[in-house]
């Protein structure tokens, strides 16, 4: 007792084990860490991480762990703690280390992982091949190995025993081993191929997912593998056991019924479930009872094609194939069968049902259904030579069916079985030799459920054989251990469970014989049966009976646990018979396969059958000849470990794995090592461990380590039962104990010495430590306590001498200053005075000379007035002489004086006058500077930016434009109607918009790209960057033609009255018949006809923008027409031919588009030639816009008209805004000008020349208008320049700036508001939207615009969004609707369908579609050519809408919004025929009987529209023949769409059809800017059309995007020239021209494009094999080509066929050489061989027609005949390595098949340099032949590893 509370000396971090169970069944101790240790208490922590406080009390709990146990071994048998816990903690800690893998002896214990581990490969194959167990870590290859080494060193048969519970990898274990043997055999031959490929086959019949594995083997298999004497594997045999028939008809919660049936249904094409009556597995019984459909982690649909791939491995035929189908859907069928019971004369009888599901299986077995459901619901009796006839009650009759299914599948099995034996299984050559053999039995483990049945039974009699040869095996390990170490032993005892073996199956009336004997009593039942057992064993020890009579259990205790087990349905499933009817049925069905397998039942008879063996009786036979075979091998086991039950990875259930080591039989080995010596030490351990027992002994002491040993036990242990070994101590568990109890007492006495010591010594030690502190403590602080005086002593002498400096200082700076300042006040007065002298001096020099001036004027106004008066006294004197002469002399005097008053007189006043005009023109002169001074200074002041903006953009309305639907399309108006609608409802009335997408911008300095240095370089003449205010001479940039010129001086005349630096002239009146408002409501219209000219109007470019771009303009009768056939249509009873080409017509003439500009300048083009020549050098005289004052809206339509439609003048007008931008001195100017600005950087681009200038100019500009101009012209840049100028849109949101908003209508009636701008392109709002709907595939869906009754495509490319909406308010112009606000709407829709468009792949897009085409059937979009058409498509939009119930009601209201008007005014045509037209239809259909998903009917109707109007669903576009075989008109217009493209003329009458496979290319140019686009199609005739379109590169694009899709995606090529097989092997193939090639497995036409060489089948042949990718042409198509076009390649010149084979290879792939210095090419005519004349028969003539095909210094398919090299052919040795390595090359870079597919890449390359490395001469040659193979590789995958071994060339040698 006192021992036992001693609480035993750990230290932290030693090993102990804890026993801290608490009674249960599978509790053992855990393995724990010592975290803490003290003498009353320890922590420990244990192997799962939980910590435990043991106090002393409980320190027996604690027991020391063997140091082996410590770290873990990788054979168990060499644990000192051999026991349960030791052997889980060993386990425990290899698993959560990831070692799943553990040896006891030649015993591997595998524990699952649950995830996947890189250890199974070739490299892991070849590292444990011919390795002894033990020499490498434990793994399943060291077993499979040493069982093949065995077998061929002993010539003596092996075993390998694999088991374990469910889940434990049984069966992944099984396929490791057999791929080992495989590969280890080492031919690689068919046989072994076949042998691995039965598993997959067997796992889908044989296997199904269970609550414990998702992949459980519901029955036993041995695997027996044959091999020569050499180890060759020749054959096998396989015999399986016990399938477990009754998970057919019943499944627990949670698990699933055998593969086969849900593969089937998942990778089963429709046409092949449709032959088999299948659909989905939800809808089958037998599979649905488990609730579980799916397995994680387990793709059915590949499962389905490997087990496909596997039967034609093993030869099954097709039609074997089919037989099996068919009997595993008879099997799902028949589980679908129903019963009812009811009475029949006072007897209960029944019937089915449904006969539906009787009909289908009776279809697929062949037998008549009538008599199938006959012999399923009554039995027939023989009595007395009289037939009776009984009917059966439901649940016999579900009895019946049941044991039916079982019968059917269960004899499938088998038949399977055999199948795969007479496949594999070959007899020895003679009667006299035999094959070796290794088996693998992979059987079920020891089972114990909540309801055993008859099943565990048989399988846990199973594992008491197994156990019991298992444990004499045991035995016999542990008597060669003894007898290796020479220990004398006897008396050792194990556990015989032989006593269980005669019970159940060995003694006389054992279990299994009295369930035998009761099964043939007739009368025998399940409860008589019980009773006989009970009555014979009931005193057997082994036996269990329960203790009430009411029981219906009965239990045995087997080695593993007592199981009981439940006797109901034990002689049932013993029996394993069913109806004789039924068989008597089956052996009578046409189908051959189906009678087979009941043919020996119908041998044997009735009676015969009675007496059969039953299915216990078999079964034992079967496992007493297994048993026997066993016996006679050398077995190895395989133990299986689930460490879990969740199936998730490290995690480690201590219970559930203690329950399987024991079931397995593992724990018998420790009793069997108990029963000796359990404890075992090396030599050296136990002296290491031990030695202080011994007084006086020391570890490095010398002397023989035996007898140090021998002397600690004899000193310890005394006389006693342990032994000494020759290399181990061998000990009993009590010698242990005593051993550790004595060390434990010692290393405490010593520790305790030892402590009180150190102890002593560490406090004399931290005294000393202390008292050197203190003194250092108390001498820093003596030092700080001075220092801190110190420094505050001198911080105030510091202050003191501050202080005084700072006095001294200030009193001189205030002297200093003082006499400054007074020598500044004389300086400055001095200055002043002398400043003040000269200009008096001036000013009274300025006073001299002005008064001089006067002086001098009024003295030539005295001389003037004195000459004045002078003359006039003169003529005052001769006016009175003359007077004299005529009256007296004073009279005449008078007279005289009076006239010269007079005239003095008037020349005064003409001399007031004179200065009253001089006045009055000073004083006007005054006002009008006066008024240019008020005028600069109002332009000084501030701009009001609002005001001026308003002025600007005065021709935009106010508010909002009006979104009312009156210009909406009939068929669109429901969906604004509908939107409106939602919009009243839910607030906001708008989604909130996506933001517009971003220009992408790179960092970059533009400092050096100034304008003015621009302007310096580029401006000619004397042009400068300043603004100015008078016309130019001549345009600012130079290399402008003549007409540039005159449009670039108009163009700056409009931008000077824009900006207002130039008034608008006055109007004037019109000279032409027209009135003026004519002109100005044209718009442009006659706005650029003067800029233009003569010349320029004749081009060709000129006719083409005439045009419109898109056709011509629609004139008034067009227009007219176009009414009158729609009014036709509506109210006309026309035939339907008639309609349809009216249809056509207006289809045709709504492609057309409206252009503003390009009308505007075709106008322009045809007038003003003559006016060109009288205007002079005016530019502006020929232009009548010019001539008039004009609005804003007509000035930016002029500036911008140039810009886009002439791309020289872009530049030109950029500097010309720059220009008058810069110094601008106007700030009202200033602001229009950058408005204007704005506006041109959102419709055209500058060249690249000036763009980094323009971008630093907007970037340095106002902060008002630089960031909005500068986002704009990056949108711009990157979108491209526009066609139409701004729109009112566009306006109303730059007066703003802010972004566009544009609502989109979806074809299901929602909206989706997006944020745009002027360089929005269709593309981006495409994106914007299937990002925000979550489309998957975007592909073929389009932006439409509509107006009025026009709907216009603008795809999903590059076309600007804001053109087309400026040209529909173009159009709503013409239509005499304000411009201003067209009522035009956006929609997205469906416009092109791909070729391999999938609906199932996105679920959004299919239910977007699916409205589009319910949509366009309802207002005639889509048409139906039948009424029955029409009326299915109705009710499957019912289906969608209502479900399966059919209401008559609800029909009647629902088919006016479905079917099409016309339809319904039709004669003849109510709603109540529709009503029941569609009501049939809806009965019919199948998604009504098979009550099929709404979204799948959804899907079927894309797919019936995609079928039934691929014309509706395609891309047009207006293009002209230009050259080509001839067409009925050369203006034509092209449909692409997935079935192919189409030539068709306005009318839409086909011309020309050519579907995907008949077009061999497709290119494109861009001739010119004249002539616009072109690209040619070329067929597989040779015939090649050109057409020229402006949409050439879209069509090109599109085509080839189809042809290269289908190609990638084709599973079909034709062969471009004979080839015949080289005659290495059958792998490969032989064909002739044109023959037609299915490509197998997973390749496609992207692997033929990619690889070398494919795999495929010659369709006229029937044979497979590789064959090169070079010699055959993929066919752009997913379904088989028809003969017809199969025919257009067989009459092909071999010309044609070489450029077809040209034009699909990859663009580097035709790339010829590039350099021409230092070429392969040069040194090959200097150093290679000749080649040799001679070539194979197969390829000498197609080899000659292909260009460069034989090139020495090429790239070819042929292995060399000899060495490149002259130097290195000379010597044959030599020669040979070298083609040696050539070969070896090509294999490694794919260009040579091989049938050594799995042969690893490390030895091709060592085959391609080790003899170089030996051989300097061969290194030439080596580079030479890789250089040969890089040369004119037009095969992507082989250039790669070409460059691989160029580059690891260059690493091994020069």
């Amino acid at each position: 007792a006192n021992q036992a509370s001693t609480m035993p000396i750990l230290s932290k971090g030693e090993h102990v084990w804890l026993d801290n169970t608490a009674g249960g069944e599978f509790e053992v101790p855990i393995g724990c860490v010592v975290k803490f240790s003290d003498t009353g208490q320890m922590q420990l922590v244990d192997d799962e991480g939980r910590e435990h406080w043991v106090s002393s009390d409980n320190s027996h709990k604690i027991r020391a762990m063997h140091v082996t146990s410590e770290t873990g071994v990788e054979d168990m048998i060499h644990l000192g703690d051999l026991n349960e816990a030791g052997i889980l903690h060993n386990l425990l800690k290899r698993y959560m280390e990831k070692d799943i893998y553990t040896f006891t002896g030649s015993i591997l214990v595998a524990i699952n992982p649950y995830q996947v581990f890189s250890i199974y490969g070739q490299e892991f194959i070849k590292r444990y091949q011919d390795k002894k167990i033990g020499e490498l870590p434990p793994h399943i290859f060291a077993i499979a190995d040493n069982a093949y080494y065995f077998m061929k060193r002993g010539q003596r048969d092996q075993c390998i025993i694999i088991s374990g519970e469910s889940g434990a990898g049984k069966t992944e274990s099984t396929k490791l081993i057999l791929n080992f043997l495989a590969a280890t055999s080492g031919q690689h031959s068919w046989i072994e191929q076949q042998i691995i490929q039965a598993n997959p086959i067997m796992e889908a019949f044989g296997n199904a997912k269970t609550i414990r594995n998702d992949n459980s083997s519901r029955f036993g298999k041995y695997i027996d593998i044959h091999f020569t004497k050499a180890g060759v594997i020749e054959g096998a045999r396989i015999q399986q056991y016990l399938l477990e028939k009754s998970r057919i008809v019943g499944q627990a919660d949670n698990e699933r019924n055998y593969h086969i049936f849900y593969r089937m249904l998942s990778g089963m094409n429709p046409e092949e479930l449709k032959r088999l009556h299948l659909t989905q597995a939800k809808d089958y019984y037998y599979l649905t009872q488990g609730n579980s459909l799916t397995c994680e982690g387990m793709d059915d649909n590949k499962e389905f094609a490997l087990i496909r791939d596997a039967m034609k491995i093993l030869t099954f035929s097709a039609s074997e194939q089919w037989d099996i189908w068919e009997q595993t859907a008879a099997v799902m069928h028949l589980g679908n069968i129903e019963f009812e019971e009811f009475e029949l004369n006072n007897m209960p009888a029944s019937r089915i049902t449904n006969e539906v599901d009787a009909v289908k299986a009776a279809k697929l077995l062949q037998v008549d259904s009538k008599e199938l459901i006959k012999c399923l619901t009554h039995r027939t009796t023989f009595a007395h030579g009289e037939v009776i006839v009984t009917p059966l009650s439901a649940e016999q009759a579900l009895d019946v069916r049941d044991a039916f299914v079982k019968g059917i599948y269960g004899r499938v099995f088998i038949w399977i079985v055999n199948k795969i034996n007479v496949v594999i299984y070959k007899e020895p050559p003679s009667r006299h030799e035999t094959y070796l053999s290794i088996g693998v039995l992979d059987i079920f483990g020891f089972e114990n459920f909540a309801v055993n049945s008859f099943e565990q039974l048989c399988i846990n009699y199973t594992n008491e054989n197994l156990q019991q040869f298992f444990v004499q095996h045991i035995f016999k390990l542990e008597q060669q251990e003894y007898d290796k170490e020479s220990i004398s032993w006897q008396h050792i005892s194990f556990v015989d469970n032989q006593v269980c073996l005669d019970l159940i199956a060995f003694k006389p009336m054992n279990i299994i014989a009295l369930v035998d004997e009761e099964s043939r009593f007739p009368k025998g039942t399940d409860s008589s049966m019980l009773i006989k057992l009970h009555k014979q064993h009931a005193s057997h020890e082994n036996y269990l009976k329960p203790k009430s009579a009411q029981n219906t259990t009965f239990g045995i205790r087997h080695f593993a646990g007592d199981v009981y087990y439940e006797s109901r349905g034990f002689l049932e499933k013993n029996r394993d018979t069913f109806s004789p009817d039924l068989i008597d049925l089956l052996t009578r069905s046409a189908c051959k396969f189906v009678a087979s397998l009941f043919v020996q039942d119908k041998k044997m008879g009735t009676e015969t059958r009675k007496k059969s063996p039953t299915l216990g009786a078999q079964f034992k036979t079967s496992l007493d000849l297994l048993m026997k075979t066993l016996s006679i091998c050398q077995p190895f086991f395989v133990r299986c470990v689930k460490p879990n039950e969740f199936k998730k990875a490290l995690l480690f259930d201590r219970e559930l794995c203690t329950r399987q080591l024991r079931y397995s039989g593992m724990m018998e080995t420790i009793r069997i090592r108990r029963a000796g010596y359990p404890i075992r030490h090396a030599f050296n351990e136990f002296v290491n461990r031990y030695y202080m027992l011994k007084r006086g002994m020391k570890v490095s002491d010398a002397g023989n380590v035996i007898e140090k040993c021998k002397q600690i036990m004899m000193v310890t242990l005394g006389e006693g039962l342990w032994q000494i070994g020759k290399t181990k101590v061998f000990l009993k568990d009590e010698h242990d104990q005593k051993l550790e109890q004595s060390r434990e007492a010692m290393l405490s006495e010593r520790v305790t010495t030892i402590q009180r010591v150190w102890r002593g010594y560490r406090a004399r030690q931290y005294f000393k430590k202390l008292k050197k502190a203190s003194v250092i403590i108390q001498k820093a602080w003596k030092k700080f306590a001075t220092r801190r005086r110190y420094i505050k002593m001198r911080r105030g002498f510091m202050r003191l001498q501050a202080t005084v400096r700072m006095r001294k200082l200030t009193r001189d700076f205030k002297r200093m200053r003082a006499r400054v300042h007074g020598f500044q006040c004389h300086c400055r007065g001095f200055l002043q005075r002398r400043e003040f002298k000269r200009r008096r001096k001036c000013v009274i020099l300025l006073q001299t000379h002005f008064r001089i001036l006067l002086a001098k004027r009024r003295l030539r106004q005295l001389r003037l007035e004195k000459k004045r008066r002078e003359e006039a006294e003169r003529l005052r004197r001769e006016e009175e002489e003359r007077l004299r002469l005529e009256m007296e002399a004073e009279a005449a005097r008078k007279e005289a004086e009076r006239r010269h008053q007079e005239k003095l007189a008037r020349q005064e006043k003409e001399r007031l006058e004179e200065e009253e005009k001089q006045r009055q023109e000073l004083e006007e002169k005054k006002r009008q500077a006066e008024e240019a001074e008020r005028e600069a200074e109002r332009r000084k002041q501030e701009v009001d930016e609002t005001k001026m903006v308003a002025e600007v953009f005065e021709f935009l309305p106010e508010g909002e434009q009006d979104t009312s639907n009156a210009g909406v399309p009939e068929a669109f108006k429901d969906l604004v109607n509908r939107e409106k609608a939602e919009d009243d409802e839910n607030e906001p009335k708008s989604p909130p918009p996506e933001p517009v997408t971003k220009a992408p911008e790179e960092v970059e300095d533009l400092s050096a790209f100034l304008f003015p240095k621009f302007a310096q370089t580029y401006f000619q003449g004397q042009s400068t960057d300043s603004h100015i205010r008078r016309p130019l001479k001549q345009p600012l940039l130079s290399g402008l033609g003549e007409l540039e010129q005159r449009a670039a001086l108009a163009v700056w005349i409009c931008i000077l009255r824009f900006m207002g630096d130039m008034q608008e002239p006055k109007y004037r009146a019109q000279t032409s018949t027209a009135p003026a408002e004519k002109e100005k409501s044209d718009g442009l219209v006659k706005t650029l006809k003067g800029t233009l000219g003569k010349k320029f109007s004749k081009s060709k470019l000129a006719e083409e923008l005439a045009k419109g771009g898109d056709g011509e303009p629609l004139t008034d009768d067009e227009e007219k027409r176009i009414t009158t056939l729609q009014q036709k249509l509506e109210t006309e009873n026309l035939t339907e031919k008639e309609k349809k080409k009216i249809r056509k017509h207006i289809a045709s003439m709504t492609l057309r588009k409206k252009s503003k500009i390009i009308q505007d300048v075709a106008g322009q083009l045809r007038e003003g030639d003559g006016e060109a020549g009288a205007a002079g050098s005016d530019p502006t005289a020929s232009i009548p816009l010019l001539q008039r004052p004009t609005s804003n809206l007509e000035k930016l339509h002029f500036i911008i008209g140039h810009g886009i439609l002439r791309p020289d003048l872009r530049d030109e007008i950029y500097c010309q805004i720059c220009k008058q931008l810069s110094q601008n001195p106007s700030k009202t100017s200033h602001a229009r000008g950058w408005i204007l600005m704005s506006l041109c950087v959102g419709c055209f681009t500058p060249t690249q020349k000036f763009v980094k200038y323009l971008k630093k100019y907007i970037d340095d500009g106002p902060p008002g208008y630089a960031p909005y101009c500068h986002e704009r012209l990056l949108r711009c840049v990157q979108n491209g320049t526009r066609l139409q100028p701004p729109s009112f849109l566009e306006l109303q949101a730059n007066r703003s700036k802010k972004p566009l908003m544009l609502p989109i209508t979806f074809m299901d009636g929602n909206t989706k508001t997006l944020l745009a701008d002027s360089a929005t392109t269709a593309g981006e709002l495409c994106e914007q939207l299937t990002k925000k709907i979550g489309l998957k595939d975007p592909f073929g869906y389009s932006l439409y615009i509509a107006l009025f009754d026009k709907v216009s495509s603008l795809g999903s490319g590059s076309d600007h969004v804001m053109d087309a909406i400026s040209q529909c308010e173009q159009y709503a112009k013409e239509m005499n609707v304000p411009e201003h606000n067209p009522p035009w709407r956006l929609f997205f829709r469906k416009e092109i369908f791909a070729p391999w468009h999938d609906p199932r792949e996105d679920e959004k897009g299919t239910d977007l579609v699916y409205q589009q085409i319910i949509r366009g059937v309802k207002f005639g979009e889509y048409r139906c050519d039948k009424n029955e058409e029409l009326a299915s498509l109705v009710a499957q939009q019912y289906y969608v809408a209502n479900g399966q119930a059919m209401d008559n009601q609800k029909l009647m209201e629902f088919i006016p919004y479905c079917i099409p008007d016309v339809a319904l005014q039709a004669s003849g045509a109510t709603i109540d025929k529709w009503a029941a037209l569609i009501a049939q239809c809806f009965k019919k259909a199948y998604y009504t009987q098979q009550k099929i998903n709404q979204q799948y009917v959804k899907e079927d109707v894309v797919m019936f529209a995609k079928n039934k109007w691929p014309l509706l669903f395609s891309r047009f576009y207006e293009a002209y023949r230009f050259s080509g075989p001839t067409l009925p008109t050369n203006d034509v217009i092209i449909a692409v769409n997935w079935t192919g493209v189409y030539i068709v003329d306005e009318n839409e009458h086909v011309l020309l059809e050519c579907s995907y496979s008949e077009l061999s290319s497709v290119s494109s140019s861009r001739t010119g800017k004249s002539q616009g686009q072109s690209f040619s199609l070329t067929t597989v005739k040779g015939d090649e059309y050109t057409f020229t379109s402006s949409n050439g590169e879209d069509i090109h694009q599109l085509v080839t995007y189809f042809l290269e899709g289908l190609r990638k995606r084709s599973k079909y090529v034709v062969a471009m020239l004979d080839y015949t097989s080289p005659g290495e092997g059958s792998s490969f193939l032989s064909f002739n021209r044109g023959d037609l090639i299915s490509l197998e497995n997973e390749d496609d036409g992207e692997t033929v494009m990619n690889s070398g060489w494919c795999t495929g089948l010659c369709v006229r042949t029937a044979q497979r094999g590789d064959f090169p990718a070079e010699c055959v042409y993929i066919l752009p198509a997913i379904t088989k080509p028809s003969t017809e076009i199969l025919a257009l390649f067989s009459e092909q010149s071999v010309d044609a066929q070489q450029r077809m084979t040209d034009a699909a290879l990859p663009d580097e792939a035709q790339t010829g050489d590039v350099g021409q210095s230092h070429t392969l090419e040069e040194y090959s005519l200097l150093h290679f061989q000749a080649q040799p004349k001679k070539m194979s028969r197969s390829l000498s003539k197609s080899a000659l027609k292909r260009k460069d095909s034989n090139l020495p210094y090429g790239f070819t398919r042929e292995p060399i005949k000899g060495a490149l090299l002259n130097r290195v052919a000379a010597n044959e040795e030599l020669s040979l390595k070298a083609q040696s390595a050539f070969l070896n090359l090509m294999k490694y870079m794919g260009d040579y098949p091989t049938k050594l597919r799995g042969r690893a890449v490390s030895d091709l390359v060592d085959g391609i340099f080790t003899d170089a490395l030996q051989h300097d001469i061969l290194r030439d040659e080596i580079y030479c032949q890789i250089v040969k193979q890089l040369t004119q590789n037009g095969l992507k995958t082989s250039e790669e590893k070409g460059w691989e071994v160029l580059w690891l060339a260059t690493g091994l040698f020069a």
